[in-house]
């Protein structure tokens, strides 16, 4: 079995205040896209097809008139299980900035990283469930629970707010390989069982899931490869010694179109805007629709009023131009959601990935 230490190894990072966050959203989607290539597989990484979303949902489902009195009377906290400047640090600020005007307070982000996001939400669920405490929720509060035998929270413990984005899978593969399809991968793959390698950044991440279910779809042979962290990894992909690689679409197309990697196929349903000349998994005759998605939660327990609130902001900020060029120039899709649809998605996840944690033996202590 391979280890599982670069899953839960802790990483610091400075608190990153939000009033700095307004000279930077000029460059944020470059910056996103490039943060994504070194911190997927720690951030947000997975996947499985929920059967449901809201483009566009998120009306309240809950009336304001049960707002605690005076609520928010002091700052609220808003706390992302990955380092900051990354994939999901970035669309957290934004949120967080918008958020504080409307509500009139001011909204920290708070990075505590470590563990695939548990350390976060271990913070936040620890802390008094009054709705000044928010999570950067992310598939990986599900994935956890399917992979951690031990993990110290259950799914009823969350309250989902709203999505905020969803984005897709690239698989992506080394110019050391002489194909430049996706037909032509699986040929080669099939004429040299067991030499070909695929990178990974911890134990349940979408690079190892993704390819582990890919190679059972198609009957191809590959090895795993962990990596501490994805720079490392990246530099072995583009130097030949690492073959295949499954990633968020954002930040490898300027690398494929600089010709340093290929790009075989999407995991989308339809071709992605940002690159149309990549086809689908499912054109390639794979059913094969994978996304990762964000969101805001808080803790099970949070007044319905404050829980009605939120929502209903959230889901105003998702729609603002602003975030939604941002998010888009960036690889993803902008969404939001009702509290309802998001704990849908994220029982959805927890079996998806329980049922292929299971068949491959993923789970760990």
């Amino acid at each position: 079995m391979l280890a599982t230490r670069s899953r839960i190894r802790a990483l610091f990072t400075p608190k990153f205040h939000a009033k700095s966050l307004r000279g930077f959203l000029a460059k944020a989607p470059a910056i996103v896209a490039a943060a994504m290539a070194v911190t997927v597989g720690l951030g947000a990484s997975l996947l499985l097809v929920p059967s449901v979303w809201a483009q566009g949902a998120g009306a309240p489902t809950a009336g304001t008139s049960n707002l605690p009195a005076g609520w928010p009377d002091k700052p609220l906290r808003l706390v992302v299980g990955f380092t900051a400047g990354g994939p999901t640090d970035l669309p957290a600020r934004f949120i967080a900035d918008k958020l504080g005007g409307l509500l009139g307070q001011r909204v920290v982000v708070e990075n505590r990283t470590g563990a695939g996001g548990q350390i976060a939400t271990q913070d936040v669920l620890s802390k008094p469930r009054d709705g000044y405490n928010l999570l950067l929720c992310t598939h990986f509060e599900s994935i956890n629970l399917a992979i951690y035998r031990n993990a110290s929270y259950k799914l009823s413990d969350i309250a989902p707010i709203s999505q905020i984005s969803r984005y897709y899978y690239t698989t992506v593969l080394s110019n050391e390989i002489p194909a430049t399809s996706w037909e032509g991968f699986i040929a080669y793959a099939k004429a040299n069982p067991g030499k070909l390698n695929y990178g990974m950044v911890g134990r349940g991440s979408a690079q190892e899931i993704l390819a582990l279910e890919l190679g059972k779809a198609t009957g191809i042979q590959m090895t795993g490869v962990p990596y501490k962290g994805g720079a490392e990894m990246m530099g072995d992909l583009v130097a030949g010694r690492v073959h295949f690689y499954v990633s968020p679409t954002g930040p490898m197309i300027p690398m494929a179109r600089s010709g340093k990697l290929k790009l075989l196929a999407v995991s989308s349903a339809e071709r992605l805007a940002a690159m149309p000349e990549t086809p689908t998994l499912s054109e390639k005759g794979l059913p094969f629709v994978r996304f990762g998605w964000l969101g805001v939660c808080a803790g099970a327990g949070t007044p319905a009023g404050v829980l009605s609130q939120l929502n209903r902001h959230v889901v105003a900020i998702v729609r603002q131009p602003e975030y939604r060029d941002m998010i888009e120039k960036a690889g993803s899709v902008p969404l939001s959601s009702t509290p309802e649809e998001l704990a849908k998605i994220l029982q959805e996840t927890y079996e998806q990935t329980a049922g292929v944690a299971k068949e491959f033996g993923l789970q760990a202590n």
